[in-house]
């Protein structure tokens, strides 16, 4: 991989200090914009002082989530985010003042690329305020305590602490009294952190409640929006896809969860049942190593798109790779874009289970879509928004399925597999349209109480849960379980993305059922306008649409019904 050769920014450059990179601000703040060469000029190097830092800082994230203990890495971290961000803010909103002003953006707005760029300019200077810096520089650093608490989680097992990765593999097994067991542990952890984690959320909460009224907003929810730069949908969209789910979606995964009560032989599930495999059947285990793993994922690619496996290579030459859990670690799974490198990095806590296979695979997607991006002129053309973002990660996952006889050598394991994928595929988009409800009453509701917002989560559990589980003597594990939601903490708003790609895959994949060659060649050019193109014309690129109305869901909810069906479930 050729990492982009800096003509702006010194290739010995360390951040070591805002003075290390302060010369390059300046001398972008002082120069003379006399032509529209001279202007995307200035641009590609300012686009190359953005990659540089971002770069820079996400290797410090890296290092911080695979090893939270490591105080030199939270410390290098908590340097950037609290000394370097915060002065780069003013000058930030300088640059952006100076770039809008310049007459010859208007040449370049007839570039729809560069357009897209400058109106989400121009939101940043309509929310840019001085006195958010230091609330945005605190945000910063206390959103990584959700980290530190839920990675120092683990539980007792047989003699052997284990994260709570490995413990949730553990209730997918038949035993029912070792399930009983393990879940009663995790939840006995998880519920001792119940009043540290609502003291933090309460926190957050009222933090990016002032960072919105200072710059004009009612609520939080209103002006991440505009951050986020959802141009291309509202809340009102959300709340339609809020109900298309609880009216469409939510039947299908009762329907579903049904027949698994059936073959249980029950008529409700504990909650340690709904996990295990329902006729009997020992857990998938698709590989007993990370490098196992890694080996079946660039095989599987190799036969949906010999380039996409080439792009995973070399991130195992460049060791951008960190796949196995382990104590200490961060949860949850990343593939963190490298805008000057080009090959980005996947961090995840695999455990040797199905769904780890599917987190690789929809990280490998992730940086599918890095590596097809990397020639854009711009790292703003790179930075794109979540919805097109998490299109390339989850057709990526449907995709691949017909390939995964690279894991599976008996016929009965691939068909179960694919049933799971095809079932977590449908059962996720309830919850993710619950944690999208909650984030907005809780931002529209911001002086709300503990108790109150528990009341509601409840709420939302009838509205969105099917009824079959019964948690009696465990309400406390239900009531907060919103709380194992990283994004709520760390990520606010950036959730309800998932429930929009996800339609978006299947219709990807529905594509492919007719022509796959010609599905993942719409794939990858899609894939490769970056944000050069609204999220609708990149979709349309894709060869589906960008909607979310109850009679497209319903469409794509039967589809789905027919190809289990299909498959025997």
């Amino acid at each position: 991989m050729n990492k982009y050769r800096r003509t702006f920014v010194d290739d010995q450059l360390v951040i070591d200090s805002f003075e290390s990179v302060e010369k390059y601000l300046i001398d972008l703040q002082d120069r003379n914009l006399d032509s529209l060469a001279s202007l995307k000029q200035w641009l590609k190097d300012k686009s190359e002082l953005e990659a540089v830092l971002e770069e820079d800082m996400a290797w410090r994230y890296i290092r911080m989530s695979i090893d939270t203990g490591n105080e030199t890495h939270q410390k290098s971290y908590t340097f950037f985010v609290t000394e370097i961000q915060p002065k780069l803010a003013p000058i930030d909103d300088v640059l952006n003042k100076k770039f809008i002003a310049c007459p010859y953006v208007s040449e370049l707005e007839k570039d729809e690329a560069y357009a897209i760029h400058i109106r989400s300019v121009k939101s940043q200077l309509d929310l840019y305020r001085e006195e958010n810096i230091a609330i945005q520089a605190f945000l910063a650093e206390k959103t990584q305590e959700f980290g530190a608490v839920s990675g120092a989680q683990s539980i007792e097992h047989e003699g052997e602490t284990i994260t709570m990765q490995k413990a949730g593999l553990l209730l997918k097994e038949q035993n029912e009294p070792l399930r009983k067991s393990v879940f009663e542990k995790m939840a006995e952890k998880r519920c001792a952190d119940v009043s540290t984690l609502d003291g933090l959320f309460d926190t957050l909460v009222n933090k990016r409640t002032a960072l919105a009224k200072n710059a004009g907003f009612d609520n939080y929810r209103d002006y991440k929006f505009k951050q986020m730069g959802r141009f291309d949908y509202t809340k009102e969209s959300c709340f339609e896809f809020h109900n298309a789910v609880e009216k469409h979606i939510v039947p299908l995964v009762k329907k579903i969860q049904q027949k698994k009560l059936s073959k249980m032989g029950k008529t409700i599930f504990s909650p340690w049942d709904t996990a295990v495999n329902a006729e009997g059947k020992a857990p998938l285990k698709p590989f007993q190593s990370g490098q196992e793993m890694l080996d079946g994922t660039i095989a599987v690619f190799e036969k949906i798109n010999p380039e996409f496996a080439g792009f995973l290579k070399t991130m195992e030459e460049m060791k951008h790779l960190d796949l196995e859990s382990k104590p200490g670690k961060a949860p949850g799974g990343y593939n963190y874009p490298l805008y000057e490198t080009g090959a980005p990095f996947i961090f995840m806590n695999a455990v040797g289970s199905q769904g780890d296979l599917s987190t690789m695979i929809h990280e490998g997607g992730h940086a599918v879509h890095s590596f097809l991006t990397h020639g854009l002129e711009l790292t703003a053309f790179k930075s794109f928004p979540s919805e097109i973002a998490e299109l390339a990660s989850m057709s990526m996952e449907l995709l691949s399925m017909d390939y995964w006889e690279e894991f599976y050598n008996e016929t009965d394991d691939l068909k179960r597999a694919k049933k799971e994928q095809l079932q977590g595929t449908i059962t996720i988009l309830p919850w993710i349209a619950q944690i999208d409800a909650f984030q907005h009453w809780v931002y529209e509701n911001h002086n709300h109480t503990a108790e109150e917002r528990t009341k509601f989560w409840m709420e939302l559990n009838e509205r969105f849960g099917t009824g079959l589980v019964d948690w009696t003597g465990y309400e406390e594990t239900l009531s907060s379980s919103w709380q194992r939601q990283m994004h709520l903490f760390e990520v606010p708003f950036y959730y309800i993305e998932y429930g929009i790609a996800q339609l978006g895959a299947i219709g990807v994949w529905k594509n492919s059922r007719n022509d796959f060659k010609q599905s993942v060649a719409d794939y990858r050019t899609a894939l490769s306008l970056g944000y050069t193109k609204s999220m609708p014309e990149v979709y349309r690129k894709a060869g589906v649409d960008f909607k979310f109305s109850s009679d497209h869901i319903c469409m794509l909810a039967d589809f789905v019904a027919e190809e289990l069906e299909k498959l025997g479930a």
